[in-house]
C-alpha cells in the first residue's frame, strides 16, 4: 500500500531523513518511534506530499508521490491524516466538519454526507455532539472528531502524527480505543506514538528512527523482546520505564 525506497530529506543544510526505506502492507498497523527530532512526523508526511522530499520514492497505492504530475489534492483525498493538534475549524460545527470536504472534495450531496457523517460519529461515540462546536468538547473528543473527519473521505489508509500527545493522560485511552477498533477493522495505518502499549497490542511492525534514519524496522516481537540495536535498546528502556 504505501512503499519508500531511499527517500532523503533537507531542511536547507539540514539532513531530517536518510535513504529511508520501508514498506507498510494492506491492512498493516505499523508504529513509527523514536526520540524527538527523529523524523518521525516527516516520514509520514512525505506519504501524502504534506512535506516534499529531494531523492528516493514514494508510492502510495501505485501511485508516485513525488512525481510532478500526480495530483497531490486527490491523493490526501484517499490517505486520513490525523494531526498533534486537532486542526478542525472552531466556527463550524461537528456535523459541518465532517460534512464539507466530502461535499467540496468528493461531490456528495448534503443529505449522503450527513448520511455518513452521523454514522461516523456513532462509530466513535459521539452522535449526541454532533451539532456542537469543538471549543465545547474536551481534547479527546475533538481527537475523536479529527479521527471520524478523515474517515469520512474513505480513505484507503491512515496516518497519525503523535495524535495523544496534546492530551490529558485521562483522555488518551478513548483515543487509543477508536485506533485500536480501526486497527482491528483491517484499516492500513502508519502511527506515530509513544504510547508503546498500543504497539504491542496492534502494531504488526515497529520502525524506529533516530537522526533520521531507519534504525530498526521489525515485528514487535522482536523489537520489544529482541531488540538488535544499542540505541533502541537504551531509548525502550527509558520509555518502557516512564
Amino acid at each position: 500500500m504505501i512503499r519508500y525506497n531511499n527517500v532523503s530529506k533537507w531542511y536547507g543544510p539540514v539532513q531530517v531523513l536518510n535513504k529511508c526505506s520501508t514498506n507498510v502492507a494492506k491492512g498493516d498497523v505499523v508504529v513509527v518511534c523514536g526520540p524527538s527530532g527523529s523524523g518521525k512526523s516527516t516520514l509520514i508526511k512525505c506519504a501524502n506530499g504534506l512535506e516534499p522530499f529531494q531523492s528516493g520514492e514514494i508510492v502510495v497505492d501505485g501511485i508516485s508521490v513525488g512525481d510532478p504530475k500526480t495530483d497531490l489534492t486527490k491523493l490526501r483525498a484517499r490517505v486520513g491524516m490525523v494531526f498533534q493538534q486537532f486542526e478542525l475549524f472552531p466556527h463550524l460545527s461537528v456535523m459541518r466538519n465532517l460534512m464539507l470536504a466530502q461535499i467540496k472534495v468528493l461531490n456528495r450531496s448534503e443529505d449522503e454526507s450527513h448520511t455518513k457523517a452521523l454514522k461516523l460519529l456513532e462509530r466513535v461515540g459521539l452522535a449526541a455532539h454532533a451539532n456542537k462546536f469543538p471549543g465545547q468538547l474536551s481534547g479527546g473528543q475533538q481527537q475523536r472528531v479529527a479521527i471520524a473527519r478523515a474517515l469520512a473521505m474513505d480513505p484507503i489508509a491512515m496516518l497519525f502524527d503523535e495524535p495523544t500527545s496534546a492530551l490529558d493522560p485521562e483522555m488518551v485511552n478513548e483515543v487509543l480505543d477508536v485506533m485500536i477498533a480501526l486497527a482491528k477493522d483491517g484499516m492500513t495505518m502508519m502511527v506515530v506514538t509513544h504510547e508503546m502499549g498500543f504497539a504491542r497490542k496492534v502494531a504488526d511492525r515497529v520502525i524506529f528512527m533516530d537522526r533520521g534514519e531507519i534504525v530498526e524496522d521489525a515485528s514487535k516481537t522482536d523489537f520489544f523482546e529482541n531488540t538488535r540495536s544499542e540505541r533502541a535498546s537504551q531509548f525502550l528502556s527509558k520509555i518502557l520505564r516512564d
